[in-house]
């Protein structure tokens, strides 16, 4: 049997499955796998399954044209922590998980959106507290979303699914933004600026791949040109959101409040964000559902089975 490599615990069904076709080492910490784990990984498994935080740079590729890995089998539809034309450079292919994290990721989107534009969670604070005196007509007043303008960041198949949720659901108006035209089945218009829909949107969600192209691309000047009611939500890649812009961002005003489940330094956290009560905060929730990473890591495993077997891979990126 080929040899599989597994950086995290898995769901048991999903591990069930790849013990039917490869010999499996899982690994039991839930922490990033450190270089010299990532090398030794490359030279003792056919087949590793990663995930986020795992940084497969292109140190890490080094000299490893004749490593018996061939295939990182990713765990997750994100894989800016891989240099994919590092390990293709040497050999290794990669490939994802995407569709199955889209709806649960939406639900996260839309959660955060409510919790911020309503202020559930300082809401819930105050009853936690045991400091919260009662109804009456002007407590804790936030935006309502029926009838306001929601604008997407990446019209992808989460950014679609958000669209679809906030339309449908919520009644908003949608407009979005993309790198390049995309007509989607949905009542939403496309916007050529990233500024018009800046200064166009209610609630701005962010739905962007990582990588090097979308690095702060929301940052000092982008806060500039929202709304000073407007909410931001983040649920793409942590480091797509410049933190320190957008602390100043909140301590100036010019936006009404975030809600963020990624981070730039993830898995920390500015005190800055932690203090603000008008800061909504989740520890990465965004697939954070057993059925959602079951399907992500049986698809993980469906590829690194069509590698072993010399099928073309299902997923490759």
């Amino acid at each position: 049997m080929s040899e599989l490599y597994i950086t995290r615990p898995l769901p048991e069904k999903v591990l069930a499955r790849a013990r039917a076709h490869f010999n499996v080492t899982l690994r039991e910490q839930t922490t990033a796998l450190k270089k010299g784990e990532m090398r030794a990984a490359l030279v003792l498994y056919d087949v590793v399954i990663p995930t986020l935080g795992d940084l497969f740079t292109a140190e890490v590729f080094d000299g490893m044209e004749e490593s018996r890995c061939r295939l990182l089998a990713n765990f997750g539809v994100g894989y800016n922590h891989i240099d994919v034309a590092a390990a293709r450079a040497v050999g290794i292919r990669v490939t994802n998980t995407p569709g199955a994290v889209t709806e649960a990721t939406a639900d996260i989107a839309l959660m955060l959106m409510l919790m911020s534009a309503r202020r559930a969670g300082e809401g819930e604070r105050l009853v936690r507290a045991a400091k919260w005196s009662g109804w009456h007509p002007t407590q804790m007043l936030g935006l309502h979303l029926g009838g306001k303008t929601c604008g997407i960041i990446g019209m992808g198949r989460i950014g679609q699914a958000i669209a679809r949720r906030a339309h449908f659901g919520l009644g908003m108006e949608v407009i979005y933004h993309n790198r390049s035209a995309r007509p989607i089945d949905l009542p939403a218009r496309q916007v050529g600026a990233l500024d018009e829909l800046l200064q166009s949107a209610d609630c701005v969600v962010v739905a962007v791949p990582g990588g090097a192209e979308t690095h702060h691309l929301i940052s000092a000047r982008e806060f500039e040109h929202m709304r000073p009611h407007a909410h931001l939500i983040n649920i793409a890649r942590g480091d797509v959101v410049d933190e320190a812009a957008l602390i100043a961002a909140l301590d100036a005003g010019q936006i009404a409040g975030a809600g963020l489940d990624v981070y730039e330094f993830e898995p920390e956290v500015p005190a800055a964000l932690r203090a603000r009560d008008n800061v909504t905060l989740l520890p990465h929730l965004g697939t954070a559902a057993l059925d959602v990473r079951e399907e992500m890591g049986l698809m993980a495993v469906e590829n690194g089975i069509a590698h072993i077997e010399g099928r073309a891979l299902p997923n490759l990126v």
